[in-house]
């Protein structure tokens, strides 16, 4: 098969990887049809990470069942799936509480995961039972559902997530810190949620365009303490429920400073810092600091049925489309904010 893999700062190339074969009677393996480019892949991909050269990359799996181990309940050979970037058994005590990124007996897609690549024409999907997220047949060669579907295996759930964390409820008023994918969610999220008024931060006038498009009330594109202070005098001191979607430092001290005390920060920005001084003020505040990386299966299925009935549609955060030997374009194009989330579609 062919796969995207890494190979250093800004190199990433389609190669030739051996096919995956079942390894375990939970195991399934999957034509990839559609997946996605990450702006967490942009972290490797700027030498921030460093994982082994000749790693299959790639975290957002969509695709039709080819083969499945002999325990393998839930899905079979044909059918359409989409698999969580993180994997997980269902069955061990994290994954009963909800928290299947926690889960101790799988692990993450990518190449720090150990698992596989989903920029790739096939991956193994170890425990499938639990992993796996059957896609009802009358949707399964419905384009333009399965697109509004493949923001589930993570930036909308994870968009989702920070919402949840922040408690975001009916009737509130939100922060959203970040204009990437995730933040994008992270307004949509806040407006299936209820969320009264949402306030979007970001610094990229495109990208709060679509945000207000896709249901945020106010904008702010100013950075720093000018951002702060606007957030503030919008918010008459601060914010309840501020969800930061970015993970620098930069971010995550917006949030430290716009949080109303006793307020929540919901966080899904995986955190790049060096210096935690954001810390301080949370503690003399009250304010809550909860999230991590987005439970992924847990939301799976209610978020799909909202994209199913037509009351939920990530697919906008798609502003270019790739096929598998695009993928190195489409880094570049993201790493060049040329595109705010790139889809990968493979020819099946």
């Amino acid at each position: 098969m062919r796969a995207a893999t890494y190979h250093g700062t800004g190199d990433i190339r389609i190669e030739e990887q051996p096919d995956p074969d079942i390894e375990a009677p939970t195991d399934a393996v999957i034509q990839v049809t559609h997946t996605a480019i990450c702006g967490s892949d942009l972290w490797f991909y700027r030498e921030h990470e460093n994982p082994e050269e000749g790693l299959a990359v790639g975290h957002e799996p969509m695709g039709i069942v080819e083969e499945t181990g002999e325990e393998v309940r839930n899905v079979e050979p044909g059918d359409r799936v989409f698999a969580p970037f993180s994997l997980s058994c269902g069955q061990c005590e994290f994954c009963r509480k909800g928290l299947q990124s926690a889960c101790i007996n799988a692990g993450f897609l990518g190449p720090d995961g150990g698992i596989g690549g989903a920029q790739a024409e096939k991956l193994r999907v170890p425990l499938a039972n639990g992993s796996l997220v059957r896609i009802p047949d009358r949707y399964a060669d419905d384009e333009d559902t399965l697109e509004s579907l493949l923001p589930l295996t993570d930036v909308m759930a994870t968009g989702h997530h920070g919402a949840v964390s922040a408690e975001v409820e009916a009737g509130d008023t939100a922060v959203v810190i970040g204009d990437g994918a995730v933040g994008l969610c992270g307004v949509l999220a806040s407006k299936r949620l209820g969320a009264e008024r949402i306030i979007a931060v970001g610094h990229h006038e495109d990208r709060l365009d679509l945000a207000r498009e896709l249901g945020a009330t106010e904008v702010v594109s100013s950075r720093g303490d000018e951002a702060i202070n606007e957030v503030q005098e919008l918010t008459y001191g601060g914010a309840n429920h501020v969800i930061e979607c970015v993970g620098a430092e930069s971010s995550l001290e917006t949030a430290a400073a716009v949080v109303r005390p006793g307020g929540n920060i919901g966080y899904v920005g995986v955190p790049h810092v060096e210096d935690p001084a954001f810390l301080e003020p949370l503690f003399f505040s009250n304010a809550s600091f909860t999230g991590g990386p987005a439970t992924v299966r847990n939301y799976a299925d209610e978020l799909m049925a909202d994209v199913l009935q037509g009351t939920l549609d990530p697919s906008p955060i798609f502003t270019k489309t790739v096929d598998l030997d695009g993928v190195p374009e489409g880094y570049q194009a993201m790493d060049d904010r040329e595109a705010i989330k790139v889809m990968v579609k493979l020819d099946r």
